[in-house]
């Protein structure tokens, strides 16, 4: 019996063996005669069966890469996931670059795809983009334009779908603009449009230095670069960013399925000579753990397809259930929005949120190129009615931060102040108040916010009427509001010139804003307005000034009396009362005692009273003449 069983079970080895061994590699099989001898095999663990699950597996992951589009990205991504895609990741890896080799337009879908697969598993988008370079750099060196064509293309949307960083594409274009060919210029144009908008948002200034280089390339008409029609294209591409490369976007809005936070970018740089490539993942090899390394891939992909379900299931089954709620739970909703009205009640005392805000303004105006891409930016923020006086604030502590003034910021606020009156109504407000603290401010702070307001000012963009807040006397000023002052007015008569800011300084409708700055009202006042704008070099502001204290001196000489001067006056009138007392006196009683004195004494007498009035008001008028000398001289000083 034992030998009869051993003959029945010994044909069973033999045709598996027999399988196994007449298996041709590298022919098509159908799918159906793959399962039938995958199953025929009882051991799961053995190098026939591991073979044959690796065939299926390299055919349905080049399948599903050939058919991938648009419109079934999700459903050949859910398929993908189904498949050990860990095991055959050099396999896939292949097949998408193959695939994208023999068909560049579908390059930006098979990034996207590339993108789902790296953010679920990295280790798969890293071999990719180490493969891509690998392959740059040899067709680089073996001068073969269509494969360094397509995978610059490969590499510039990988870029734009975050798997790799920015600096790789500034690296290849420096390589290939450092000592420029009509291929290498031709490459270089061809991954400065796919990636170009990726650039201009990320780093302005590297793609700026760039197109100088083909500016050069162009003007300078270099012996290497003599092929009309790369002219031609370099001309082409300055139009395409002219356009802010309107035709060629970031990413589409159907293929941009993946967000920036979940992303996970790869930093790699061209310049890594120990890439490994792992080219032996593309050749079948036997796993020892294989059971135990599909269960825990099944694990894997159960967890990353159930998600996947659940958001379409629950997005499918909010729409079907929505209208039973609505019906159901109206009652209950305007009770919860009742409690959540009076529950969200929250003060922000730590102003986290404005200490963000400043900060992402902060780096929007350092990371722009011009001032109207930076306007851009900070339109596009959405910044909301309480927060434009932080806008206009942060511009000018940023411009007062730098170490010379830049037009940049005057420009900038400008354009705000044309846009919108109520960054007119704030700038004004800054103005008087950084009159008023201009003493907290150092020497190029102070510089640099005097030149901002002045820019604003000559160019109207803030109305002339704040100069209200200006009262130029000794009193009122200090050193700081003096200096500050200075370089406005200095940078008004630079920009628009002596005769322009004279008839603006003269013009009637805003002389009720201009008199503390020309005061009118007291002499003292007056002639210290006028040596300020001289010592400045702007006298010729104060000549109706000058023609005011000379037409009006009398006018204004006793409002000059001090009252030292006014103490001394009374005094000699009361002097002089009593000297008359008394003279009235010695003449009642010289009458009295001299009653038959003869008249030629009573002559002299009367002769000798009369000098001595006489004399007494001559000293009266020379007083009073020394007195308003002296208070002539003081007003002077």
């Amino acid at each position: 019996m034992s030998s009869e069983v051993t003959n029945s079970e010994t044909p069973g080895i033999k045709k598996q063996t027999n399988v196994s061994k007449t298996m041709p590699a590298g022919v098509y099989i159908p799918p159906a005669k793959l399962k039938l001898l995958q199953e025929a095999i009882s051991d799961k663990s053995g190098a026939e069966y591991q073979r044959l699950s690796w065939e299926a597996l390299k055919k349905s992951i080049h399948g599903l890469v050939n058919k991938i589009n648009i419109p079934n990205i999700s459903q050949v991504v859910r398929e993908l996931f189904k498949e050990n895609i860990i095991r055959g990741r050099g396999l896939l890896c292949r097949s998408v670059m193959q695939a994208q080799l023999f068909s560049p337009t579908f390059t930006n879908v098979y990034a996207s795809l590339m993108a789902i697969i790296n953010m679920k598993f990295p280790q798969i988008g890293e071999l990719l983009l180490k493969r891509l370079i690998i392959q740059f750099k040899t067709s680089y060196k073996q001068n073969r334009k269509e494969q360094c064509i397509s995978s610059c293309k490969f590499i510039a949307h990988l870029i734009n779908q975050n798997v790799a960083h920015e600096i790789l594409a500034l690296q290849i274009l420096t390589l290939l603009l450092e000592n420029p060919t009509n291929h290498s210029v031709e490459v270089a144009i061809g991954l400065l449009k796919e990636c170009g908008k990726k650039l201009s948002m990320e780093s302005p200034k590297s793609l700026h230095a760039l197109f100088e280089s083909l500016r050069n390339i162009l003007n300078e008409q270099n012996e290497m670069v003599d092929d009309k029609r790369i002219q031609y294209m370099i001309e082409v591409m300055f139009a395409i960013r002219k356009d802010d490369f309107k035709d060629y976007p970031v990413v589409l809005k159907e293929l941009d399925l993946v967000e920036e936070s979940e992303q996970y970018t790869h930093f790699l740089s061209l310049d890594e000579d120990d890439l490994d490539v792992q080219s032996g993942l593309n050749i079948f090899k036997i796993d020892p753990d294989y059971e135990e390394n599909e269960k825990k891939y099944n694990i894997l992909k159960r967890e990353i397809l159930d998600e996947s379900d659940s958001d379409e299931s629950g997005s499918n089954s909010g729409e079907d259930t929505g209208e039973e709620e609505e019906e159901e739970g109206e009652p209950e909703q305007e009770a919860t929005e009742e409690k959540n009205e009076n529950d969200q009640m929250i003060i922000d005392e730590t102003e986290t949120n404005l200490v963000a805000l400043r900060r992402t303004i902060y780096l929007t105006i350092q990371s722009s190129l011009d001032f109207q891409e930076c306007a851009h930016k900070l339109l596009k923020m959405n910044i909301k009615k309480n927060q434009e006086m932080e806008l206009c604030q942060m511009i000018l502590d940023s411009c007062a931060q730098q170490r010379t003034y830049e037009r940049f910021f005057g420009l900038l606020a400008q354009r705000f102040c044309e846009l919108n009156k109520e960054y007119v109504e704030h700038f004004e407000e800054i103005f008087k108040q950084q009159y008023e603290t201009c003493h907290r401010l150092e020497t190029v702070k102070l510089r640099n916010v005097s030149r901002l307001l002045s820019h604003l000012l000559h160019t109207d963009s803030i109305s002339w009427g704040v100069f209200d807040c200006v009262h130029l006397n000794e009193d009122e000023t200090t050193s700081s509001s003096r200096v500050f002052l200075k370089n406005l007015l200095l940078d008004l008569s630079e920009h628009m010139g002596m005769i322009r800011l004279k008839e603006r300084f003269s013009d009637l409708t805003l002389q009720e804003f201009f008199a503390g700055l020309f005061p009118r009202d007291n002499p003292r006042h007056t002639r210290f307005s006028i040596n300020f704008f001289t010592s400045i070099g702007l006298g010729a502001l104060t000549e109706d000034l000058r023609e005011h204290l000379k037409s009006a001196p009398k006018l204004m000489q006793p409002m000059v009396l001090d009252n030292s001067d006014l103490d001394k006056s009374k005094s000699d009138k009361e002097s002089e009362k009593k000297i008359k007392k008394k003279k009235k006196k010695r003449n009642s009683s010289s009458e009295s005692s001299s009653s038959s004195s003869s008249s030629s004494s009573s002559d002299s007498d009367s002769e000798s009273d009369s000098n001595s009035r006489r004399k007494s008001k001559k000293k009266r008028k020379e007083k009073h003449k020394r007195n308003l000398n002296k208070s002539h001289k003081k007003s002077r000083k």
